[in-house]
């Protein structure tokens, strides 16, 4: 009985490893982004320490490039709890199972 329930379930459960696949695959593109950020904003300090640019030019660069690391992280913050309650789901359709 339990094998034809993994015959019948394969198609759902490769499904599933794929979607988790492609979720893992930009939780690693975001934090590549988030290190591309913090790199850009040590360059702005060194240029802003050099006199390449303006306090106000670089208040605005500054503000945009820390709203968008915020709402990266704010991404990771919630998307650790979408794995909490993922994983609360998996507990529960395995012990169905």
């Amino acid at each position: 009985m339990f094998l034809l329930d993994d015959v019948l379930l394969f198609p759902i459960r490769s499904l599933l490893w794929v979607f988790k696949e492609i979720h893992h695959a930009v939780e690693a593109e975001q934090a590549n982004e988030a290190d591309a950020i913090t790199a850009k904003l040590s360059e702005l300090y060194m240029m802003l320490e050099t006199g390449q640019m303006t306090e106000a030019e670089f208040d605005a660069a500054e503000k945009v490039l820390l709203d968008r690391l915020d709402a990266i992280r704010e991404g990771e913050d919630s998307g650790a709890e979408e794995d909490k309650d993922e994983d609360d789901e998996m507990v529960v359709i395995r012990k169905r199972g």
